[in-house]
């Protein structure tokens, strides 16, 4: 008994992602809402007030000190080992090749370029928001602290804010802000959030950032994510331009689509021009060729319905030149025209 094989969970996914060759139609592009207006809104207000503790030296400083002091590496040493790899998801190399290879996955998958557009703009505006806010005030980090109770703004340092929260917070953010249904958006979110978290915490944990960076690296990364949506419109103009390029690239390397040809009429004439003469050849078999008129292509073939009728024989069809049949002629062949009793004769 023949039984047919089981297809396993992933080769499903696979065969419904076939199904799929283009953009989803359900896939809607985020506006900014008033909801997210009002949380940018915030999220600045926050982001200023942390800048604004740190430059004037006050409780956020002393906790920083407090906590620098407290040496949480050397209080649980026995997570030291895995705190080292998981920080790695903050790095801005490892998790932008990870996120550029899933999205450009999604980009081939939907026939669109919004996905690694969405991503190249979202990295962007963080090297030049977190950047200039790094070196604009300069301060140091927690191993290079030189006055104990000092903010160690303008001393050349790059540590504030966090640049390993704000790439958690928005490289794995981004993922939440291109789902395409709100409840992978909402799954997404708290999964960007917890991640982000961690990575911050890490980071104070190792003694690398102090505990306001991590603050002002949450605030920058969600600024960044929050803001989005002002720059939809240059996405889809960039996605316009980039396929236009492609076009004009594809026709200066001849990949045209091609034109159809023009098709002629039903009732276009024939016309019979005879074969040329080759001098070895035989003139018994210079036939007459049709052509068909310069320029027309061959007309559609038109179902032909045949008549019934006696079905003649293979010696009866032999082909006939103006010099007559080049089959030799057999005089013990009988032809069917003539039956030889009456019971082959048809009705």
């Amino acid at each position: 008994m023949r039984t047919e094989r089981t297809h396993t969970r992933l080769e499903r996914v696979f065969a419904r992602l076939d199904r799929e060759p283009q953009r989803p139609a359900h896939i809607d592009v985020p506006r900014m809402s008033r909801h997210r207006v009002v949380l940018f809104s915030a999220t600045l207000a926050f982001y200023l007030s942390i800048v604004w503790a740190v430059v004037t030296t006050s409780w956020l400083v002393r906790l920083d000190w407090q906590v620098m002091f407290f040496r949480p590496y050397q209080q649980w040493p026995q997570i030291h080992a895995f705190l080292d790899y998981y920080v790695v998801l903050g790095q801005r190399g490892p998790t932008a090749t990870m996120i550029a290879a899933w999205l450009g996955w999604r980009s081939w998958r939907q026939h669109t370029l919004r996905p690694l557009l969405t991503l190249a703009a979202a990295m962007l505006l963080l090297n030049i928001t977190v950047g200039a806010a790094k070196y604009g005030m300069g301060r140091l980090g927690p191993h290079y602290a030189t006055v104990i109770g000092s903010n160690e703004m303008g001393l050349g340092g790059d540590i504030f804010p966090s640049g390993h929260t704000a790439n958690a917070v928005l490289m794995w953010g981004i993922l939440a802000y291109l789902a395409s249904g709100p409840r992978a958006r909402r799954w997404l979110s708290a999964a960007s959030a917890v991640t982000a978290l961690g990575v911050g915490l890490t980071t104070v944990y190792l003694g690398t950032h102090w505990l306001s960076d991590v603050l002002l690296g949450w605030a920058a990364g969600l600024l960044i994510l929050l803001a989005m949506p002002w720059f939809e419109p240059l996405i889809a103009r960039a996605e316009v331009y980039l396929f236009d390029l492609r076009d004009r690239w594809r026709a200066r390397r001849g990949r045209r689509a091609p034109v159809p040809a023009p098709v002629a009429p039903v009732g276009a004439p024939v016309v019979l021009t005879p074969r040329t003469r080759v001098p070895h050849e035989s003139p018994a078999v210079h036939e007459p060729v049709a052509t068909a008129p310069v320029a027309a292509a061959r007309s559609p073939r038109v179902p032909v319905h045949v008549a019934p009728g006696r079905h003649t024989a293979r010696s009866e069809r032999t082909p006939v030149t103006s010099t007559g049949s080049r089959r030799p002629a057999h005089s013990d062949r009988v032809p069917r025209t003539t039956p030889s009793a009456p019971s082959a004769a048809r009705p």
